[in-house]
């Protein structure tokens, strides 16, 4: 066989698109790849582009399924709940002393003394906690962290009623004494999670930040906080509930709350009164978890919610 016609047999095998140069040097015309790539992806690729879209849409409603069932789930229950409360309440014969323990308003006087010492509380912790967490993942201040949450451990770690009779030695009977014992101890979850939140971030994403000249306020604001936002929130949402609990115990520091129905009744033997007092209070605090729930699910950060 001669040379030229083994020169042209490699031409004649060569792909579609395909040149050759001097030295028997190959090149491939660009435009003609991305023609031909085009084509077969239009071909061959329509399924792969079906079930992509068959799986993205499953994915929105299993997350659409998720946000329906914390958007009725709970409130059906809790309506259900008090409904059935307030049938048994109707039928339920009261004497004298339990008509005067729930007459003129002393319900809805117990019930918003109890949200306002919850509200105010859980204020006070995030504007305690959260900073503090901030500060203690700080290169200056990361020494200080165990001695910081040992204390408040302590806050935890000590029993409510005890906490709450130490203060009313202290500063006297009145809500002030009560919102003090609830704040310590509801800080603790809301500020280990801010310190986990903080720590747990990725230090490739922290130094690529400053890589590309952001401040320290600034990595901290754009990168940090938004990473560390699940399991800040996490905490807020125990803290809130650990609130609504701890709140029943400020009637014994003349705080008020719907502990003034449930120790009303355990002393006066009235079950009527009892029970109304707990059935809100776990109203409350179901509701109050149900909001947490919710507002964690809005505020998380767009960029995670793939992962969760």
């Amino acid at each position: 066989m001669s040379a030229s016609s083994r020169r042209r047999t490699p031409r004649e095998r060569r792909p579609p698109g395909e040149h050759e140069a001097k030295g028997g040097l190959a090149f491939r015309n660009g435009d003609e790849d991305r023609n031909q790539d085009e084509h077969s992806g239009g071909d061959s690729g329509g399924g792969g582009a079906g079930k992509g879209a068959a799986g993205s849409v499953s994915s929105a409603a299993d997350a659409s399924r998720v946000t329906w069932r914390k958007l009725t789930l709970l409130p059906v229950v809790l309506i259900i709940l008090l409904f059935a409360t307030w049938l048994w309440f109707t039928q339920a014969d009261l004497d004298a002393l339990s008509e005067n323990a729930l007459s003129d308003g002393q319900v809805t006087k117990a019930l918003r003394q109890h949200v306002v010492l919850t509200v105010i509380s859980t204020f006070f912790v995030l504007i305690i906690a959260i900073p503090s967490g901030i500060l203690l993942t700080r290169p200056a201040l990361r020494r200080a962290a165990p001695a910081v949450m040992a204390f408040a451990n302590m806050g935890q770690a000590t029993p409510a009623i005890g906490l709450l009779a130490l203060l009313v030695i202290w500063l006297g009977i009145g809500r002030r004494a009560a919102l003090i014992g609830i704040i310590a101890y509801a800080v603790l979850p809301v500020l280990s999670n801010t310190i986990a939140g903080l720590r747990a971030n990725d230090p490739t994403l922290l130094e690529a930040a400053r890589g590309i000249g952001m401040s320290p306020p600034g990595v901290l604001a754009r990168v940090e906080l938004p990473l560390a936002v699940p399991l800040i929130l996490a905490g807020v949402r125990t803290a809130l509930v650990l609130n609504v609990g701890t709140a029943t115990l400020a009637t014994f520091g003349g705080g008020g709350g719907l502990g003034v129905l449930i120790t009303t009744g355990i002393t006066s033997q009235r079950m009527p009164v009892l029970v109304l007092g707990s059935i809100l209070t776990v109203a409350l605090a179901l509701l109050v978890d149900w909001l947490a729930s919710l507002a964690e699910l809005l505020l998380r950060p767009r960029g995670l919610e793939a992962d969760a």
